[in-house]
């Protein structure tokens, strides 16, 4: 008899708005992959959060849900937040950041990548060579007291922005890392770029001479520096040149948002956030509440998410096969983008959430058929 596959834990967050509707084709998906493979398997487990549950509860994030995500081996987070259910202060619920700050989640990774022959909203055709990673930190910055900001009657506001050293060591050290593995991977020289804004903010050229200094433990990699206003710019004019970058919170937060405008949609932005000890994987766009309940949501970020999921629980527990089935995941997604076929209105399609997923499930089949992957399991 062969060996029992290894059951991977899942902790599940369903979402709000069209975040269940593209979830469940995901762990549908993730499911077939597993069945394909047979020496992997996942036990998900789905555990509430969000707006609808704060309106419903009075809680956004449970103290169970978050234990369930602490104890998981990944977390596959959906879509969260409806604009019409907001706290007392006027902000939004946003349990996926209180969920980055429990489980120290500091570095936010941001893949920008336009598969080959992908159509983009940049006209030079070496925007086919685009292939860059933004790591957000996800744990300070400007976000570090986002429920302590004070409003001085009505005229004036304050914020505080935190950059620990730590923390950043922590940052950017994994930055090199994954530059590192990329390096491997491409067969090129490695290059990590912190982005910043040292020349006006004191604070930031703290960030950049902790960056300065770490950088001294990897000389293989290059390393330089960019203002977050000029780089900006260039990833418009010159993001094909790009490997890592590294910056704070709410650049970070921007700057991922133009990321997914030159692939040309946030309908195809996976993202993670990961610590020491935990990792959440979920798309980059909202939850759509306009057009939850139609069907006819994109699903593809999502399950780029959970490649990006099985690549990171490959590293971690030394799997190939889940590396193979991560890969085989984002060929099968870039198959369809790049011949438009089976894609949502918001890729020009004309496809529900159903018909895209089971189209890429079809190539996953295929594509694993084809890699000497049968299914073992009936």
């Amino acid at each position: 008899m062969g060996q029992k596959p290894k059951v991977y834990a899942i902790t599940v967050f369903d979402g709000d708005g069209i975040g269940p509707e593209i979830m469940a084709p995901t762990l549908k998906l993730l499911q077939r992959v597993a069945s394909l493979f047979g020496s992997f398997s996942f036990d998900f487990k789905h555990v509430p959060a969000g707006a609808g549950h704060f309106r419903d509860t009075g809680e956004a994030l449970p103290k169970a849900s978050i234990d369930a995500a602490r104890a998981a081996d990944a977390v596959l987070l959906s879509a969260m937040g409806l604009p019409s259910i907001r706290k007392p202060d006027g902000t939004e619920i946003t349990p996926q950041i209180d969920l980055r700050f429990e489980l120290e989640l500091y570095a936010g990774v941001r893949p920008v990548r336009v598969y080959p022959g992908q159509s983009t909203p940049l006209a030079d055709p070496r925007a086919e060579q685009i292939d860059f990673v933004l790591i957000r930190e996800s744990t300070e910055g400007l976000f570090a007291h986002m429920h302590e900001g004070q409003i001085h009657g009505d005229q004036e506001a304050t914020e505080t922005l935190r950059i620990t050293r730590p923390v950043c060591e922590k940052l950017f050290d994994f930055a090199f890392r994954l530059a590192q593995q990329r390096a491997i991977k491409f067969d090129r020289t490695a290059r990590v770029t912190c982005v910043d804004k040292a020349n006006v903010f004191r604070a930031f050229w703290f960030f950049r001479s902790i960056f300065m200094e770490r950088a001294k433990a990897f000389p293989e990699i290059e390393a330089d520096t960019a203002y977050v206003d000029a780089l900006a710019m260039w990833m418009v004019q010159k993001p094909w040149e790009f490997d890592v970058l590294v910056t704070e919170n709410m650049f970070g937060d921007i700057l991922s948002d133009l990321g997914a405008g030159i692939m040309g949609t946030l309908g195809l932005a996976p993202s993670a956030d990961i610590g020491d000890d935990a990792a959440v994987f979920q798309p980059c766009h909202g939850s759509a509440p306009d057009i939850a309940g139609k069907g006819i949501a994109n699903p593809l970020a999502m399950i780029l998410s959970a490649a990006m999921m099985l690549e990171w629980l490959a590293v971690e527990h030394e799997d190939q096969d889940l590396a193979k089935a991560a890969r085989i995941i984002d060929e099968a997604v870039g198959e369809n983008v790049v011949a438009q076929r089976h894609l949502t209105g918001d890729l020009g399609g004309a496809a529900n959430t159903i018909e895209c997923a089971a189209s890429v499930i079809a190539n996953i089949e295929k594509r694993a058929a084809s890699n000497g992957v049968s299914d073992k399991v009936a």
